[in-house]
């Protein structure tokens, strides 16, 4: 794929965009990519979610956290740079196949990521979503306003800069249970107690990213995952 544009939008985080060489293929929200680095000093890829696309264009859109040496490099690639990708992997939300009419996506940290590409298909069907962003600070609540082009947004931050003060599990908006019909959310491990794993190859063959299941033991998150219904979760029951 070719970088058409790449620039950050947070203190850590760039936004990437590719251009797909044709027609993009049926994408679920959700799923990822694996993305070569362009560095000769990396040697594995780096598994990315997709956070938004433009069938239009034939674009794709990453944000990207810069953790590493790694991340870096994909921040630093230019207009006209050619990266190698293999997408989608994964599975994603459980959205289509689903009636949802009150959906609340919750995302924490970079987790947001994957949650606009879902906002967008919820839009796409008519249906405005709820998102509820949790953040140390203001600044690290990435592309608000995109967000806010498809649902209601609400945030906490940790040092009160925006929204309500504290963790985004604690925000009044999840004191009405009836408020939602269903809940879909995407952050670091404290919140999600251990979904989030490290990935190498994306496709099951390294055993890097094994999850204990409640109904099929250990799988690797980046076939069966990385999104699972709660109740699969040996943590939840």
């Amino acid at each position: 794929m070719t970088v058409a544009r790449n620039r950050l939008v947070g203190p850590c985080a760039t936004l990437l965009t590719l251009q797909y060489p044709g027609n993009l293929p049926d994408m679920v929200a959700g799923q990822f990519a694996e993305l070569q680095v362009p560095s000769a000093k990396v040697l594995l890829r780096r598994p990315i979610s997709i956070h938004a696309i433009d069938r239009t264009n034939n674009l794709v859109e990453f944000l990207i956290q810069i953790v590493g040496e790694g991340t870096q490099s994909l921040a630093d690639a230019k207009s006209g740079d050619k990266i190698n990708v293999l997408l989608p992997l994964g599975n994603g939300f459980n959205y289509r196949s689903t009636h949802v009419a009150k959906p609340l996506l919750i995302g924490g940290g970079v987790g947001v990521a994957p949650l606009l590409f879902l906002g967008q298909e919820f839009a796409e069907h008519g249906i405005r979503p709820t998102f509820l962003f949790g953040g140390r600070t203001n600044d690290l609540i990435l592309r608000k306003e995109e967000f806010q082009k498809y649902g209601d947004l609400f945030m906490t931050t940790e040092d009160g800069s925006a929204g309500e003060k504290g963790f985004v599990t604690n925000h009044s908006l999840l004191m009405d249970s009836e408020a939602f019909d269903r809940i879909y959310a995407c952050g670091p491990t404290p919140m999600l107690k251990a979904v989030e794993h490290k990935m190498a190859c994306g496709i099951g063959a390294c055993l890097c990213c094994v999850e204990d299941t409640a109904d099929q033991g250990n799988v690797c998150v980046c076939k069966e995952g990385p999104v699972f219904e709660i109740d699969r979760l040996k943590w939840f029951n």
